[in-house]
């Protein structure tokens, strides 16, 4: 019998949909001028720039010449932080939280080393920050703020706009502004993001999470914001990104985020309920198991839980043998020993937090999708409790006793949350 494949990481990364693939096949055969030529070839490929810069200007609600193309997210994240830095031309305080992605975290970081001071926000037991914090965190000599606006790892969706109103009220009584970043990278195609809405004055994203190309992603950056270049080199996007454009995944990435605009809603839907019956399927029938994150808003698709006494890792490799792709966190983390960041933030213990895995839900996910992993899971959970260590260690001769005759058909108080 062929095995069922099954992808449920989609958090990492989204199959490009058909219809971006279509159109992005011209700019890679007919359509293939340097958009910086004056002639007939240039001028195709120019246009055709300009109007996804445009479009995507339009779904997000600002302004064309706001609309940066970047190579990634973790590009864009750069751009703004290291560009707005270098623009403000002096060392000062940076706030962010502990739960960033990567880009920021380790920007922020790196930062340190050369004489900037930085407050990292610590979050609930949902991982989402008190505005509260936020307020007290601000001070004299605060530059740069960056928060994400989802988190990419238990979906929490952080209070942006609360955050953002509070902010133009510190600057309204400020002569240097303070900048506000954020990575909505893990909301772009799944919440409508409107930039004049939020209030921030940079944001980033990436095509490839909303099923366009990898290659691609996008920094708006508010009209009134100066950001110098962190890269040199031509002219290309106002000066601030050298290199001749991706044309190809640039319009694939216009041609998503509108796709996915127009299905948010049916998507939230379809996404949420198959959230819901594997989140229901998986407590009732697999006994220790806490979802991470669970009690804050968060973005529909994503789903972290913790199977306690083993492994994370261990369960995603014998979840591949049978054809279900998860993750137990960050893509970008992988091949880290290390606790998740995110989950260690939320005060998850370290034992707990080892157990962790991410199912990420996309678009094309089926409910036969979430039948086949509630039908291959308990028992693989099943296999690695028999073997487990820490299970061997820290439980009583009856608690083996019953998670070793399998009963995965019930709840059990500790998986309650």
């Amino acid at each position: 019998m062929k095995k069922r494949k099954v992808y449920l990481d989609n958090s990492a990364t989204t199959v490009v949909a058909s219809e971006v693939i279509k159109e992005m096949e011209p700019y890679f055969g007919a359509i293939y001028g340097n958009p910086s030529s004056f002639h007939f070839f240039g001028r195709m490929a120019k246009t055709a720039i300009d109007k996804s810069r445009v479009k995507i200007a339009d779904l997000l609600n600002a302004n064309p010449e706001e609309i940066l193309f970047t190579s990634c997210g973790t590009e864009s994240d750069n751009i703004a932080i290291f560009g707005l830095l270098n623009a403000y031309g002096k060392k000062g305080h940076i706030i962010t939280t502990r739960i960033e992605h990567h880009a920021v975290l380790y920007s922020c970081r790196h930062l340190e080393e050369f004489g900037y001071e930085v407050t990292y926000l610590g979050v609930d037991k949902d991982g989402v920050i008190s505005v509260e914090d936020f307020k007290k965190a601000v001070k004299d000599n605060t530059i740069f703020v960056s928060i994400m606006h989802a988190n990419n790892e238990v979906g929490a969706i952080q209070p942006i706009e609360i955050i953002a109103n509070e902010l133009k009220k510190i600057n309204e009584s400020r002569k240097n502004k303070i900048c506000f970043h954020t990575d909505a990278v893990q909301t772009a195609g799944k919440l409508f993001l409107d930039v004049k809405k939020l209030g921030v004055d940079m944001l980033a994203l990436s095509a490839h999470k909303f099923n366009g190309p990898k290659g691609i992603g996008v920094l708006y950056v508010k009209k009134d914001i100066k950001i110098s270049p962190v890269m040199f080199g031509g002219h290309h996007e106002s000066g601030l990104r050298p290199g001749t454009e991706n044309i190809a995944s640039i319009v694939g990435c216009a041609k998503a985020l509108e796709i996915s605009n127009i299905a948010i809603e049916s998507n939230e839907k379809h996404i949420l309920y198959l959230r819901e019956k594997l989140k229901k399927g998986i407590l009732e029938a697999i006994p220790e198991t806490v979802v991470n994150g669970s009690g804050a808003r968060a973005v529909s698709n994503i789903l972290n839980i913790s199977f306690n006494y083993i492994e994370g890792e261990a369960l995603l490799l014998m979840l591949d043998m049978k054809g279900i792709a998860v993750s137990t966190g960050s893509a970008c983390a992988s091949g880290s020993s290390e606790p998740s960041h995110v989950l260690s933030s939320m005060c998850v213990d370290p034992v707990v937090a080892q157990g962790a895995v991410r199912f990420s839900f996309g678009h094309y996910n089926t409910e036969e999708d979430v039948d086949y992993v509630l039908k291959v899971l308990p028992k693989i959970v099943s296999k690695l409790y028999s073997m487990s260590p820490v299970l061997n260690l820290s439980l009583s001769d009856r608690e083996r006793q019953y998670l070793r005759e399998k009963k995965f058909n019930r709840k059990t108080p500790s998986s309650k949350r």
